[in-house]
């Protein structure tokens, strides 16, 4: 082989390689990539009844740390995240829930230590300290017919509220396609056809009792109950979204016996 011929191998050779890296730092090779961790603790305390989330995609990253779904560019360089061109839905949220938004993407883009074990992963920098763990493993998927779903939040678009204390609003399906619950005041029954992303409610009925703060979250509850609508579980969490925009958020309790 000529010198220049030797060069030239040289070169293409470790264009493949620096190929080869720069598709495993930015999606796919292992890695976090294609993967979903949860926060088990933190060096900061979070605002309580909050937990962070990180969705590991081909190329990017999204997050949430208890209001905003926030996402951007990202690849791992020497060791460290790092993450770019971030953006952000814009729901209305409480100051606390709001402040820790801006400051977990802050940390996100200030390049933190990534350190992967396992289904254990953390990132650090800054005097901050994150562990995460594979939610797959923390919190398998719930199951849509058995558990008694409990509304928490109502969605209207880009803002959402908690439903107010003292006003129960829950959803129980069960496998032979009914659903039954309480809208916060009055009883709810129905039924119900699920597909991979939607469920179509039919059938729905309530009784008529007056209702005062309780009937606002009810009539919420029913409009999102009509017809079909796009459904998501995560761990125990069941997300329904009407095709206007409209939804409700959705924890699962304890699971109710299954028809004899």
């Amino acid at each position: 082989m000529t010198r220049v011929g030797a060069v030239l191998a040289v070169v293409l050779l470790s264009a493949v390689g620096l190929a080869g890296c720069a598709r495993e730092n930015a999606a796919g090779g292992g890695g976090p990539w294609g993967r979903t961790f949860l926060s088990q603790s933190t060096s900061r305390p979070l605002v309580p009844g909050t937990q962070i989330e990180l969705r590991f995609s081909d190329g990017k990253v999204g997050f949430r740390a208890g209001c905003n779904s926030i996402s951007g560019a990202a690849r791992i360089d020497g060791g460290r995240l790092v993450v770019s061109e971030v953006a952000s839905t814009a729901m209305g949220c409480e100051p606390q829930r709001a402040e820790q938004d801006t400051w977990l993407a802050t940390f996100l883009q200030a390049g933190p230590e990534l350190r992967l074990e396992g289904t254990s992963l953390v990132l650090e920098g800054g005097g901050t300290t994150i562990s995460f763990v594979e939610r797959a493993v923390a919190v398998p998927d719930a199951q849509l017919a058995g558990p008694e779903w409990t509304v928490d939040t109502l969605v209207d678009g880009q803002t959402s509220g908690s439903v107010p204390a003292g006003v129960r609003a829950y959803l129980t399906f069960t496998i032979d396609g009914k659903v039954t619950g309480s809208g916060g005041c009055n009883s709810l029954t129905g039924t119900y056809t699920v597909d991979t992303e939607t469920i179509t409610f039919t059938a729905m009925g309530s009784t008529r009792k007056a209702c005062s703060e309780a009937g606002i979250v009810e009539s919420k509850v029913l409009h999102v109950l009509q017809g079909t609508v796009q459904f998501r579980i995560e761990a125990g969490h069941l997300t329904l979204t009407a095709a206007d925009g409209t939804g409700l958020r959705l924890t699962a309790g304890r699971a109710t016996p299954s028809p004899s």
